[in-house]
């Protein structure tokens, strides 16, 4: 019997995990070959999933020139990777350090440009997160055609070719574990050259209802449920998204499905539909909390909030319209407007990471922005304090000491699969942090009877909920941000994987498995 034991998994299959952002990017740095981790809580969980399964590889895309150097250089075969705080490719010799083997796919840059920047951003991620003005965009025409067929279909073909021959070298018998809406066409293309693979799709984001996909023209949408239903296994954040999944298949498809089991029949095959929400690495990030380089960057902070008795809301996000950030500025606007005693004693700190600068919706958005933060400023500065300060660069650990000292954490989005910030933040917090969240977050299911809760369209109401956060009696604040930080730490990433193969293991009856919960 398959079992995790000694800390590792011992599932007796092999395993095959693939998402289009890989666990570590090669570059080239005055002359010298620099690796470095790739960003985010899927990256974290599925590293901690690789290297602790035996035979394990995790199929990714090389998006840089020395990706391809690397790729090269290893003959097409996976990459050993060491995966310590420092990645790079491991030493043979060594055998004391975690190693996980990366399969990097290559991928015609022409094709890429269709798959990546005309389909699945914008196209796929406005359809799923309903960021589409209906009467202006999308207007799809010949370019998005030949988009989806020569870039989308062609790179999950060159995907899953790859992942068949992972699963061919292991004997036609494997788990294939697909990643987010990149590859929604892969588990069809792999199931029919390995027929007795076992394979799931995890969606990271979130999954509309069916109106919503008749965006997209039949031969499109059509494919796109072709392709997902090829899996045993279609996994969600929230039960809302798993079922929106199983009634487009019911009212798109005309599928007989079952709500009782959450499951949708698809010819002789039945098709879960699954809810598992994703977490984060607690430990790991508390350890950065507590390193000498956030210490540092507190300082400045401390300083500020001591000297002026003040408040501090902060964000974390990226620059995609999804996450609302001008309405969220709109609000902060509006609680000082309303509130003039708290001009000059309330701040607000937004770190945003430029994203997609290759998408004109995305370089719009950062305009809007920066303007609406120029009009604030210039209307409520006092003393040469301005009251929001916009940090456009990526900077995680001084984001971490934000969330250890802030008063307000807030996530506004229009719509989040999940949103890890939210997790984060809760977890380090020694001000006790009242978080701020919109209803429509993944997060939202498991943090928002602790949170105050946002409504992302509503300006006003989302001002009223900061003041009451800023205003939120010591007692209170304690209380909702202790009940939001044990639900965070005792729904870990080990806890997410152990569910998942739990039920493939239970609904394909491929191999037993027995996990350690309490791991």
């Amino acid at each position: 019997m398959a079992e995790r034991a000694g800390g590792r998994w011992q599932l007796g299959v092999p395993v095959i995990v693939a998402s289009h952002r890989a666990p570590v990017q090669f570059r080239r740095e005055g002359g010298r070959r620099i690796a470095r981790r790739g960003a985010g809580g899927l990256v974290t969980a599925l590293l901690g999933l690789v290297r602790e399964i035996p035979d394990a590889v995790w199929v990714c895309a090389a998006s840089t020139e020395e990706d391809a150097a690397v790729v090269a250089e290893h003959r097409g075969k996976a990459i050993p990777i060491a995966v310590g705080p420092l990645p790079r490719i491991a030493d043979p010799d060594a055998h004391d350090e975690p190693v996980a083997a990366i399969r990097m796919v290559e991928i015609d840059p022409a094709a890429r440009e269709d798959f990546y920047s005309v389909i699945s951003n914008p196209m796929l991620w406005f359809v799923q997160h309903g960021l589409y003005d209906l009467t202006r965009a999308p207007n799809i025409d010949e370019v998005e055609h030949e988009a989806f067929e020569h870039g989308y279909v062609a790179v999950n073909r060159a995907f899953a070719d790859t992942i068949a021959e992972e699963v061919e070298s292991r004997g036609g018998r494997a788990l294939v574990m697909l990643h987010d809406y990149h590859f929604y066409l892969v588990a069809a293309m792999v199931r029919e050259r390995c027929p007795d693979v076992v394979l799931s799709h995890f969606v990271h984001i979130p999954w509309p209802g069916p109106d919503a996909w008749r965006v997209l023209p039949p031969h499109m949408r059509d494919q796109i449920f072709a392709g997902l239903l090829g899996n045993d296994i279609v996994a969600f954040h929230t039960e809302r998204f798993a079922r929106n999944f199983l009634l487009c298949a019911q009212e798109l498809l005309g599928l007989p499905i079952n709500l009782d089991k959450m499951t949708v029949q698809y010819g002789p095959r039945t098709i879960a539909a699954k809810t598992y929400p994703i977490s984060i690495d607690v430990d790991a990030l508390e350890e950065v909390a507590r390193s000498k380089a956030v210490r540092t960057r507190l300082d400045d902070l401390e300083t500020w909030l001591a000297a002026e008795g003040g408040k501090l809301i902060v964000r974390v996000d990226r620059t995609d319209p999804s996450k609302n950030i001008v309405r969220g500025f709109l609000a902060f606007e509006r609680l000082l407007d309303d509130h003039p005693e708290l001009v000059g004693k309330v701040r607000f700190l937004a770190f945003l990471q430029p994203s997609r600068l290759d998408v004109p919706e995305y370089v719009e958005y950062i305009g809007r922005i920066g303007s609406v933060v120029a009009r604030i400023n210039a209307k409520y500065t006092r003393g040469g304090e301005a009251p929001i300060d916009l940090r456009l660069h990526e900077d995680f650990l001084t984001a971490v000491a934000a969330y250890s000292i802030c008063d307000v954490v807030m996530v506004n989005s229009i719509a989040d699969g999940m949103n890890l910030v939210a997790k984060e933040a809760v977890c380090v917090s020694r001000r006790n942090a009242v978080l701020a969240l919109s209803e429509n977050t993944g997060a939202y299911e498991e943090l928002g009877a602790f949170a105050v809760t946002l409504y992302p369209f509503d300006i006003q109401q989302q001002a009223d909920a900061l003041y009451i956060a800023l205003m939120m009696p010591e007692e209170e604040r304690r209380e909702r941000l202790e009940a939001a930080a044990e639900i965070v730490r005792a729904n870990n990433v080990t806890k997410w994987l152990d569910f998942q193969l739990t039920d493939l293991a239970e609904f394909t009856g491929l191999w037993s498995w027995k996990p350690t919960r309490s791991s």
